[in-house]
């Protein structure tokens, strides 16, 4: 892992593993950052997680998706990181590439396994699956093994999301398995309000702490 990434990590750590919350927003540009999603097992532990770890939307790495792998803050370690950006053109969509991050010794080894794009006003599915990205396809190396890995859906903007998420069973070995995925497909469903102009309000239950 990179300094910069140990610093975001242990930052996002310090904040929400130890209920320490930030300060209210006082705009609409600063309700932008600061996002977390926690997954919880059945007994309350935190088994997952996804945290934007750069002020604004669109930067490389805004998000990371963090697996515990064990009790305490020492055991999170990061799993993927997602980048999303708005592309404007004949089509206004969502645009986003993942990667699975590694370490490897005292650098940090990332693999693409995700690019694509998603309507920003019908919405769409966010997808892992080699036979949909063309550097599977090319023979790069992929690190799931057997076909397809996960999909979830993403409503457009402005409409409230439940995403619905389907995990290929040959990938669950364990419930952390399931949550980073369900952290990853959350992340997803806020990039469409953080790429949003800062001109255009979020979804109210994004805001909540502006109205009042």
């Amino acid at each position: 892992m990179t300094r910069s990434t140990s610093r975001r990590l242990r930052s996002w750590l310090s904040s929400t593993l130890h209920g320490e919350g930030r300060d209210g927003a006082h705009s609409r540009r600063e309700q932008r950052k600061g996002w977390t999603v926690t997954i919880h097992d059945l007994s309350g532990f935190p088994v997952a997680a996804a945290a934007m770890v750069t002020p604004f939307v669109p930067s490389p790495g805004s998000w990371l998706i963090l697996q515990a792998t064990g009790a305490g803050p020492s055991s999170w370690k990061p799993w993927a990181r997602l980048e999303a950006w708005r592309e404007r053109g004949p089509v206004d969509a969502l645009g986003y590439r993942l990667e699975l991050v590694f370490d490897s010794g005292p650098h940090e080894c990332a693999v693409p396994i995700a690019e694509s794009s998603i309507s920003t006003k019908r919405g769409g599915q966010f997808v892992i699956d080699p036979a949909t990205f063309p550097e599977a396809a090319a023979g790069a190396a992929w690190p799931f093994a057997g076909g397809f890995v996960m999909g979830s859906t993403v409503e457009g903007e402005g409409r409230a999301s439940r995403p619905t998420v389907q995990v290929g069973v040959q990938h669950v070995t364990c419930m952390g398995d399931v949550a980073v995925f369900v952290a990853l497909s959350a992340a997803v469903d806020l990039c469409m309000d953080a790429c949003k102009l800062f001109s255009q309000r979020l979804r109210k239950e994004l805001c909540q702490d502006q109205d009042e």
